[in-house]
């Protein structure tokens, strides 16, 4: 961020500059002269350093798979083994799993299976959606009311309720849990470095590591079912809550933490009566990743029982059913439309000062939503049993648009058919084979000695050490191949992503009423989940590459829009009219100043597109790509806990090699532009 005092023109003279900046361009040169010359020579003299040598390849995927073997067959405590241990944990998880799904979906059963008789009849679909409006109109007024309830309207209205309450429960349960977590994790290491230290390593594992790696190790050890989701969904959901927690506690005023001192707080006192509701601005946005993390995984996770509209999702796009995936996507959007604006609107009112309320006032005027809400149930429960209708949706007023979304893919299909083959082809044969050819070409040994190389001139030797160690892992396991598939598809879609991001970034970030629009947009898109992107692909392009390609794009775009934009935005107005004064026009403005000082947040932009990018293609294993993402999904078809969580590792390594690089990077041309 730009402050007061900086010189106008932003890069320093040479003279000023540090020595390794002035000697960079020099030796990145070098290295890259090295690098080709060894890649275009030493083919025949270190055919070793092309082709890493079978026989020197590590088995960890075998002993992963044997260890997995151990821990469920033989590992034991003495009274109890391992296996008893995580199936009991899946019977505590359970039992609220139960009692929602009882009140959002089934009813209460007697007996388990086919056999289960309903004893009572679950909420009605009106009392769900009065209470969800009355919940918006808490939190948010009239406006956040009425969005809240016209999304779960929705729902009913196209034969999507129950679905979507299954997965609503997953929400409910995985959610609350997520926070809880996270806000203890983060605790224990805002008090205990030492625990920091452990846990940072771990969360940057659980949250670089496709979620489909570890679906098959929670398989295995919790059993087929939603329990199994539930608890995939914490592992994935949890560590941006540890992180928030974490920084939300370090930036509590001293001021604050000086009175709870003075005061006399026990340390107890001081964490949950000082510190956490000091905190409670930023630990409400954590809860809010919380539920839309949880949302996404829950829909991943309809692969290992979970049902609900994932599992609609993927059944349609086994069957290649456009219109009914289309309708379950529309559903998802919904969902986390609603999910979304209320865990916003809940962020702004929890962390409110608590208004004074005196006891003299009767229940009703104190707790006017809670009585509502209690009546409301009262009242359409009763009303459910003379009125069908008001209990569930009826079928007869159910709409259905799968047929005419089908009807219109088919259209496209048939009068685009050749223009939408021509596109794909273009850049099928253009763009995409040849830059695939030309890093699968590459030698891993000139890669991993290179990306060395880079961390050591971005950020020294322990960088040098943990960019060439990454590398040389996915080489000795056996991955390299796949790697380069993975590099090779994640790289051009974030480069189309940022070369259509960045400029309408730059465009908006100077128009208040078109940024606004682009935000809105750009915050929709991110609260998708991930599936959802994929059905407009393989309607038009069916599967293969290049849909990926596109997914993925539409997925990683976002970041690079709003990173560029807020860079852009954050430029010190002051630069700006002293750049007008002396006589420069927009372009060179645009150029010299804001793109200049704006260039660490773009680079920051540029980072998570790639993650959101490597998050996806995972995803896009379900359109057949043949990277890592595709032998994680095999792994999970043929439930092989370690080829599943090498090339879940690999991925992680090529996301924490990115990040790492780019990050540093983005540090060392803040240090060159003066704004560290």
């Amino acid at each position: 961020m730009a402050t007061p005092g900086i010189p106008l023109s932003p890069a320093p003279a040479a003279h000023e500059l540090p020595h390794q900046a002035r000697a960079l361009p020099w030796s990145w040169i070098g290295a890259l002269v090295l690098f080709v010359g060894f890649w275009q020579l030493a083919r025949s003299a270190a055919p070793f350093a092309f082709e890493y040598p079978k026989a020197y390849v590590v088995p960890l995927a075998r002993w992963i798979s044997a260890s997995m073997k151990w821990l469920i067959n033989e590992a034991t405590f003495g009274l109890f083994s391992f296996t008893d241990l995580t199936r009991f944990i899946s019977a505590v998880l359970d039992v609220p799993y139960t009692i929602a799904l009882s009140l959002l979906s089934t009813g209460m059963l007697e007996g388990s299976g086919s056999s289960a008789v309903q004893i009572l009849p679950p909420l009605p679909w009106v009392a769900v959606i009065g209470l969800v409006m009355l919940l918006g109109h808490w939190l948010g007024g009239l406006r956040l009311a009425l969005l809240s309830g016209g999304c779960f309207v929705f729902l009913a209205i196209f034969g999507q309720w129950t679905s979507a309450m299954v997965t609503l429960v997953s929400i409910l349960v995985a959610a609350p849990l997520g926070v809880i977590f996270g806000l203890l994790f983060g605790i224990a290491a805002w008090r205990w470095r030492w625990v920091e230290r452990i846990i940072t390593p771990m969360l940057d594992l659980m949250q670089t590591i496709p979620v489909f790696a570890y679906l098959v190790p929670v398989l295995f050890l919790f059993g087929f079912g939603p329990t199994a989701a539930v608890i995939a969904t914490l592992i994935f959901a949890t560590p941006p809550m540890t992180r928030i927690a974490i920084l939300a506690l370090r930036a509590v005023p001293s001021e604050i933490i000086d009175l709870g001192n003075m005061v006399g707080c026990t340390e107890r006192q001081m964490t949950w009566r000082v510190m956490v509701p000091a905190a409670r601005e930023s630990l409400m946005v954590g809860m809010n990743q919380v539920i839309m993390l949880s949302l996404n995984m829950v829909i991943i996770a309809s692969m290992i029982g979970a049902g609900g509209l994932g599992f609609d999702v993927l059944a349609a796009l086994r069957r290649l059913d456009f219109g009914a995936g289309l309708e379950a996507g529309f559903a998802i959007v919904a969902l986390a439309i609603a999910m979304d604006r209320l865990s916003q609107a809940a962020a702004e009112r929890l962390s409110e000062p608590a208004s004074e309320t005196t006891t003299r006032t009767s229940l009703i005027v104190r707790h006017p939503y809670l009585i509502a809400a209690t009546v409301l149930v009262l009242v359409t429960s009763a009303l459910s049993f003379v009125v069908p209708g008001i209990r569930s949706y009826p079928e007869a007023f159910e709409i259905s648009t799968g047929t005419f979304w089908s009807e219109v893919v088919a259209w496209i299909n048939i009068n685009y058919f050749d223009t939408l083959e021509a596109i794909k082809n273009v850049m099928l044969l253009n763009v995409l084979i040849p830059f695939k050819r030309f890093l699968g070409d590459l030698p891993w040994l000139g890669v991993t000695l290179f990306l060395s190389f880079s961390g050591y001139r971005l950020g020294g030797w322990r960088l040098a050490l943990l960019t060439g160690a990454l590398p040389l892992f996915i080489a000795v396991t056996g991955q390299w191949e796949k790697a380069m598939i993975t590099v090779y598809l994640c790289g051009i879609s974030a480069i189309l992503a940022a070369l259509i991001g960045i400029p309408i970034g730059i465009f908006a970030a100077t128009r208040d009423r078109i940024w606004s629009w682009v935000q809105v947009a750009i915050d929709t898109l991110q609260t998708l989940p991930s599936f959802v992107y994929l059905m407009p692909a393989v309607m038009l392009f069916r599967v293969g590459d290049f849909t990926a390609m596109i997914a993925v794009v539409a997925f990683a775009i976002a970041p690079a829009i709003r990173y560029t934009a807020l860079g852009i935005r954050k430029v010190d107005p002051k630069l700006i009219e002293a750049g007008r004064a002396m006589g420069c026009t927009e372009w060179q403005i645009l150029t010299r100043i804001r793109l200049k000082l704006a260039l660490p947040e773009i680079m920051l932009g540029l980072n998570q597109t790639i993650m959101f990018a490597l998050a996806m293609l995972v995803i896009t294993a379900l359109v057949g790509t043949r990277d890592l993402g595709q032998e994680v999904y095999i792994a999970l078809t043929k439930a092989d806990t370690g080829r599943g969580l090498v090339a879940g590792l690999s991925i992680a390594a090529i996301a924490i090699v990115a990040d790492r690089l780019i990050s540093a990077g983005a540090s060392h041309a803040r240090r060159r532009l003066g704004l560290e």
